[in-house]
């Protein structure tokens, strides 16, 4: 018989679920600790386990959003408390460790706080951001992440497999429509800041110091 509310997925309290949502949490904290899409692509195939009712879509999305949070709260620390020296030590993948440094200054200098959205936490910390600041703006960016990626694979995993119920249309829906907000309301805090940088007249400040004086604002 199907469960007369989709949303109820079974599979929540055998050991393999346990060990999933185990995984789902550390997978989040990991791509949030600065390992990218590790962690979209943990909730995105949790979620679709979820769609065939090996998980419960809601525990997925808790699980999620909190290693999100301790992922890049986790990344920034290390990164305020060995920064460059741990980013540019001689080591595996130091050219990309490098790169993404840079990238990092580039993506603060134009962006401002809304840079957590796509730098890694570790890089957030290394630029020495305010940390109730980050801590804030990392908490919207993991939610915009789960609740667009997990949603939307929920609700395509549904489709996909033939159920067109207004629960799944809905969560395909909803999850795209998280996705396109998030994008339209960091463009426009970009506009915004973009706008009082140019009637202050534009000065070129060094990275770690514009991230401290946009966290202020």
């Amino acid at each position: 018989m199907t469960a007369p509310y989709p949303l109820a997925a079974a599979g929540t309290s055998g050991p393999l679920g346990f060990w999933a949502y185990l995984v789902i949490l550390a997978a989040a904290a990991v791509g949030y600790l600065g390992i990218p899409f590790i962690g979209a692509a943990a909730i995105g195939f949790a979620a679709v386990l979820a769609s065939q009712g090996k998980l419960n879509i809601a525990a997925v999305l808790v699980l999620a959003a909190i290693g999100c949070e301790i992922g890049g709260i986790a990344g920034w620390k290390i990164g305020d408390r060995w920064g460059r020296p741990l980013l540019e030590h001689p080591g595996p993948v130091l050219e990309w460790r490098k790169k993404t440094v840079a990238k990092g200054e580039q993506v603060y200098q134009k962006w401002g706080r809304a840079a957590v959205f796509v730098t890694p936490s570790v890089v957030s910390g290394a630029l020495k951001m305010n940390f109730r600041q980050f801590a804030i703006w990392n908490f919207l960016a993991g939610i915009v992440l789960v609740l667009s990626v997990g949603p939307g694979a929920y609700g395509a995993g549904r489709v996909s497999t033939g159920h067109h119920d207004p629960v799944s249309l809905g969560m395909l829906i909803g999850g795209i429509a998280v996705a396109v907000t998030g994008i339209v309301l960091v463009k426009r805090y970009y506009r915004r800041r973009k706008a009082r940088g140019s009637g202050a007249g534009t000065v070129v400040e060094p990275p770690g110091r514009a991230v401290h004086e946009d966290s202020r604002e």
